[in-house]
């Protein structure tokens, strides 16, 4: 890879908690007027707008060649052979509400045929050019909690952290004594009645489901073990760009919902601990096919 991607990734940490301050500092000063609303159900504030302009300028100093994938696009989107994918404010609805759940979430992605044009269902998404397949990976990823102040960082074949202490995903081997972690279909509501369909043959057969209102922070949940599994639809790249990697590492399988790579993507992801991953795909095609 030729990248020293464990000191980058100690830049990245250090990058991420002082944004996290900035967001603790602006916790409780939004109103109504400082929201607005990108479509139905998604909102956006002046808070992620700042905290993704610290980011890239942060980014751009430790990396200076890498291209840019942003929720907010305060940024040309464009993918080069190393490009950083951020979320500024995964739960922005959390934030906007005083729910002291979000997080910070930033991927790097390599790309073994270089720049260029992203997957045509990327591109809809990251404002690319159409065409190309995901033919890369991502090989850093940070997720910064600033409530718990956690930070989960991963490299690609390093292993994941958690403040610094390694950790992996649970050894549960059976569904019914999992616990589950999801997130609600807001504004896509194409599948909404596949998604209810599981919904309801998940909560016969396991111990729970949960719903956080961040994806990353689902993904970061999983790979420290406190969820079994994690599966959802209608997501962007930047919701799961560093929390697959960190899952990844941790031990466990991600996978999209036919159990193949396009989570990046696809708009769809499954992540577990590995050991029921075959029990979460059967009735994901079942209810999605």
């Amino acid at each position: 890879m030729g990248l020293p991607l464990d000191r980058i990734c100690k830049q990245v940490c250090s990058l991420a908690e002082e944004t996290g301050a900035f967001l603790q500092n602006q916790r409780g000063k939004i109103t109504s007027s400082h929201i607005e609303i990108k479509s139905m159900n998604s909102f956006v504030t002046y808070v992620d707008k700042e905290s993704e302009k610290r980011l890239v300028k942060g980014l751009k100093k430790i990396l200076p060649e890498a291209g840019f994938i942003t929720e907010e696009k305060t940024i040309a989107n464009e993918r080069k052979k190393y490009t950083w994918i951020i979320d500024p404010l995964d739960g922005t609805t959390n934030f906007i509400h005083g729910v002291p759940c979000y997080c910070i979430s930033i991927g790097l992605y390599l790309s073994p045929s270089g720049g260029g044009s992203l997957p045509a269902h990327a591109s809809r998404q990251a404002g690319g050019k159409a065409g190309g397949r995901n033919d890369g990976e991502i090989i850093l990823g940070v997720i910064y909690e600033p409530n718990l102040d956690e930070m989960f960082s991963a490299v690609k074949g390093g292993g994941a952290f958690m403040n610094g202490k390694r950790i992996s995903v649970t050894t549960c081997s059976k569904l019914q004594h999992s616990l589950v972690v999801t997130g609600f279909p807001t504004y896509d509501l194409s599948r909404m009645k596949q998604y209810l369909n599981l919904f309801s043959w998940f909560m016969r057969r396991t111990r729970g489901l949960r719903r956080m209102g961040s994806a990353a922070v689902d993904l970061a949940y999983t790979a420290c073990g406190r969820f079994d599994a994690f599966y959802e639809y209608s997501l962007s790249p930047w919701d799961v760009a560093a929390g697959a990697l960190i899952v990844k590492e941790a031990g466990g399988k991600v996978t999209d919902f036919s159990g193949g790579n396009d989570f990046l993507f696809g708009k769809e992801i499954i992540a577990s601990n590995r050991k029921i991953h075959k029990e979460m795909l059967r009735p994901v095609k079942k209810f999605f096919r």
